[in-house]
């Protein structure tokens, strides 16, 4: 795809040449990450040098409202991936980044892209900004992640998802909406139905390219692509890089500055990781002794019969626990993780469809009770905790016929556990874990009754300085993912 060169519009390259600023490709930033993505394959880089990273967000020249909207929501420094890519996104360059959950990639595009839109009106259906994630739960956590600095700019959001009603996110489009959070086959559905044109955005963000590759929606990724603005600015966000993602770098950023941060979770100092070897007899004692520690805690099984089943045995045990996976209803499943954020279920039981795109604050153990077969959800299922500077440990249980194979995961994934034979009741369980005895009494979760009246869908929401987004905690908060490859096992 050709691309015409692209003018900075209002940011010129500032700082660029300064005295004593060398390209951040060059050396680490002060918080010790890399410039460039090792190991996994060459990944193209551009002939421009990049502007050096921030040290603070006053510098970056942002809009007065936006830095004020940091401070209020207790931002006061860059992360290493801000820090670097800021400049240089803010500039107008295309960027690629790549950096481990929790480690500030929301905002790292996020406020490139309000910052780049703040001042311009979207005309109806057609919106200026989009940001294209692979599942229903991680447009809502971005979405929710924006909302505050949007308002603060006077910018209107809508998240376009599936699941939802259509015509009312047709309606938060048809009221101008400047940025658009979307999953790839529900975006592609309003466009298709005349809702939608991408032809006015400047602005595109990836995020979690590589499970959108990984899910099937290449096809659909690069037909959107092909229909924002050739000369627009692009940028891709993702924990994790592979040869899908990079030929849609290749294909559709240009001049990119590289920055990643290192994915590897062992490589995150606030993260614990620990191999328990179990045997088959003792495994579901010793993580029903997990479950009833003091704390939430995470954990994670293979398939639905199995997280169903567990979720049954430990409430039977008097551990408040609840299931999530694909197989629930959306309500169901937005009224799981609600429960879970707010303490009303200190135990979540799910499968790999809660190892992207949900944060909760203050988790600080995360359980393998089935040891996932990638390394990747290996890394994305650890994510969910020691997000945004927090500690954290990731615990997998592992059974005699477990150990080489799970050996050769953490090999691929660069993680160097604590590895060690524990049985339910060793001390060295409940110093690792918090592991104690359940209380045996059978406990029952009921809902909580709702603060406030649920509203159908408030999506319609379209004044300025509004979002065009559910509230936190409504029924947009959703765990299904969209249109998945049907090759792969459903989670």
């Amino acid at each position: 795809m050709n691309r015409t060169p692209r003018s900075n519009e209002r940011f010129s390259r500032q700082g660029q040449g300064r005295g004593g600023r060398r390209p951040h490709g060059q050396t680490p930033n002060r918080r010790g990450s890399t410039a460039a993505p090792q190991g996994e394959f060459a990944l193209p880089t551009g002939t421009t040098p990049a502007l050096a990273p921030a040290e603070s967000f006053a510098e970056l020249g942002m809009p007065a409202p936006l830095l004020s909207a940091l401070s209020r929501n207790g931002v006061t420094a860059p992360f290493p991936i801000q820090a670097a890519t800021l400049p240089n996104s803010l500039a107008g360059r295309d960027v690629l980044g790549r950096g481990r959950t929790g480690s500030g990639k929301t905002l790292a595009f996020g406020l490139a892209l309000l910052t780049r839109t703040t001042g311009r009106r979207a005309e109806p259906h057609q919106p200026l900004a989009l940001v294209l994630v692979p599942t229903r739960e991680l447009a809502q956590q971005v979405t929710d992640a924006l909302v505050p600095y949007a308002q603060a700019v006077r910018l209107r959001l809508a998240t376009v998802v599936g699941g939802m009603s259509i015509s009312r996110q047709a309606n938060a489009l048809r009221n101008g909406a400047e940025v658009v959070v979307a999953t790839p086959g529900r975006l592609k559905d309003l466009i298709a139905r005349g809702d939608c044109r991408l032809d006015r955005v400047r602005t595109t963000v990836l995020d979690e390219a590589d499970q959108m590759t990984d899910m099937g929606f290449m096809p659909q990724v690069t037909a959107l692509l092909q229909q924002v603005r050739p000369d627009g600015q692009r940028m891709l966000f993702s924990a994790t890089l592979d040869r899908n993602v990079d030929k849609l770098v290749r294909r559709f950023l240009s001049d990119p500055v590289v920055h990643s941060v290192d994915p590897s979770a062992g490589a995150v100092t606030t993260m614990e990781h620990h191999v328990l070897h179990v045997s088959d007899a003792d495994k579901r004692t010793a993580a029903t002794h997990i479950a009833a520690r003091d704390g939430r805690v995470l954990m994670f099984m293979d398939t639905k019969h199995a997280v169903d089943k567990m979720a049954r045995h430990l409430l039977s045990s008097g551990v408040r626990a609840s299931a999530l996976h694909g197989g629930k209803s959306q309500p169901q499943r937005n009224r799981t993780l609600e429960q879970f954020k707010n303490g009303h279920v200190t135990v979540l039981v799910a499968t790999n469809v809660a190892a992207r795109g949900i944060h909760v604050d203050g988790l600080d153990l995360v359980v393998n009770i089935d040891p996932p077969s990638d390394h990747k959800d290996y890394l994305h299922r650890g994510g969910r905790t020691a997000r945004a500077g927090e500690s954290g440990s990731v615990v997998t249980l592992v059974l005699p016929n477990q150990r080489r194979e799970v050996d050769r995961l953490m090999a691929t994934a660069g993680i160097t556990a604590r590895t060690v034979q524990v049985r339910s009741g060793d001390a060295e369980l409940v110093r690792i874990t918090g592991a104690r005895t359940p209380s045996g009494v059978p406990v029952t979760i009921t809902a909580p009754a709702p603060a406030h009246p649920r509203r159908s869908d408030p999506s319609t929401r379209g004044r300025r300085g509004r979002s065009a987004q559910p509230r936190r905690g409504s029924a947009a908060r959703a765990a299904l993912s969209e249109r998945p490859d049907p090759r792969r096992r459903a989670a």
